[in-house]
């Protein structure tokens, strides 16, 4: 078939989502950038800063308080927030199942650096399980848990600990069109609901997983009230919008000022060692993603070096040709984690794909072993009983068959 069109000046291709292009050719996150780069009084936006924390500073047991997976985003906003601004904020983590030992030491390394309080939460694996089936059943994206958990938990944390300042980190313009750097964009439900939560409420899920699940499980997944949220007077709010975003600069901020260590990531090409080293599952999204739509990270990642003036459009579609596409070790244990197998994972993950996309598997080839692979959880499986009643249900309710 015909290539993928993409973007005349990156590399990001049709099959995105939000994408558009102008008559040049050029992507709508690109000339996202380009405003961003040359419109924003970005000297304005840091005073609204300095005022949005002066109007709670000291005013509650914490300044605020900081969503934190251990990535590169999260540990430059705790890190821009204590030392440029020296508040006490509350940190907050949702461990999603899948952290890796490198990111546990370099979150031990930040919090004992910074001085902080940190309030960490792990969810029932059981449920986790029948969370991540479900999702990649009905949306090709078996991360349903981890976009809503680390979303919603979080506010719940701050309603029930009174504090109303949330401070994420990168708005979502640096990547969608979902919105743009022209618009304000507020962390609420109404986010919440266009796109983190891949038009699946809690509610919905509950409905979908047929009642083996209690409802009450479903709260670190459900957002909370508006009512609640407004009577504490929340403003929940990327700290990229008041200060440009540049990934590579914030990321060699933190290695050298708190010893934050890059890994390697299936799927994503050397240069790139800061880029989403929380998860051990993030090959096996990446892979769902290239074979629902022809691309993964490296044209994520590539695209954005692109619009910094760090590298050229050739030597980004020689990247993405090398390294997309590949089969991650980690698959193994999705499918284990599951009770799938690969015939039934490509099925599922094909039922998904975006056109004029069409994946042919034959001349996948397998990615390198990551160097932390062996000691990732090799327990915890889905029984297979389970694993087919949830298979059945989806093919019949979307007029599939196996096979």
């Amino acid at each position: 078939m015909a290539e993928l069109r993409r973007c005349s000046k990156c590399v990001i291709p049709e099959t995105h989502e939000t994408i558009q292009f102008d008559d040049a050719g050029v992507c709508n996150i690109c000339r996202q950038h380009a405003h961003k780069q040359t419109a924003i009084d970005w000297k304005a936006r840091k005073k609204e800063l300095q005022e949005l924390i002066k109007t709670y500073r000291g005013k509650y047991d914490y300044d605020c308080l900081v969503p934190f997976s251990g990535g590169k985003d999260s540990t430059f906003t705790l890190y821009h927030l204590v030392k440029e601004y020296g508040l006490k904020p509350l940190v907050v983590r949702f461990d999603h199942g899948f952290l890796r030992p490198n990111l546990h030491a370099n979150a031990v390394r930040t919090f004992r650096t910074l001085g902080v309080d940190v309030h960490t939460f792990t969810p029932n694996w059981k449920i986790v399980q029948k969370l991540m089936l479900q999702s990649f059943l009905e949306k090709g994206d078996f991360c349903w848990h981890c976009h809503t958990g680390i979303f919603a938990y979080p506010m719940w944390v701050a309603l029930e600990k009174n504090i109303p300042l949330i401070f994420w980190g990168e708005p979502s313009a640096e990547y969608t069109a979902y919105y743009t750097y022209e618009q304000p964009e507020e962390v609420d439900e109404k986010r919440f609901n266009r796109f983190v939560n891949l038009g699946i409420s809690a509610q919905d899920m509950l409905v979908r997983l047929g009642g083996v699940v209690d409802e009450r499980d479903m709260k670190p997944y459900t957002y909370p009230p508006l009512k609640e949220l407004r009577k504490l007077g929340y403003r929940s709010v990327c700290l990229g919008s008041y200060i440009p975003w540049d990934v590579k600069s914030q990321s060699a901020l933190i290695a050298r000022e708190l010893g934050w260590k890059g890994d390697e990531v299936e799927g994503v090409p050397p240069g790139y060692e800061y880029e989403k080293i929380e998860c051990y599952m993030q090959g096996v999204r990446d892979y769902i993603k290239y074979v629902k739509r022809g691309y993964a990270r490296s044209s994520h990642l590539t695209s954005l070096d692109i619009r910094n003036g760090r590298m050229s459009r050739e030597e980004a579609l020689q990247l993405v040709q090398r390294y997309e596409g590949r089969k991650p070790a980690a698959l193994r244990l999705f499918l284990e984690y599951v009770g799938l197998s690969e015939e039934e994972f490509l099925r599922v993950a094909l039922a998904h794909g975006v056109s004029p996309y069409e994946h042919d598997p034959s001349g996948t080839k397998a990615g390198d072993i990551p160097w932390d692979y062996d000691q990732w959880p090799r327990h915890g499986g889905m029984p297979r009983a389970e694993t087919e009643e949830m298979l059945t249900r989806w093919e019949r309710s979307h007029g599939r068959r196996g096979g």
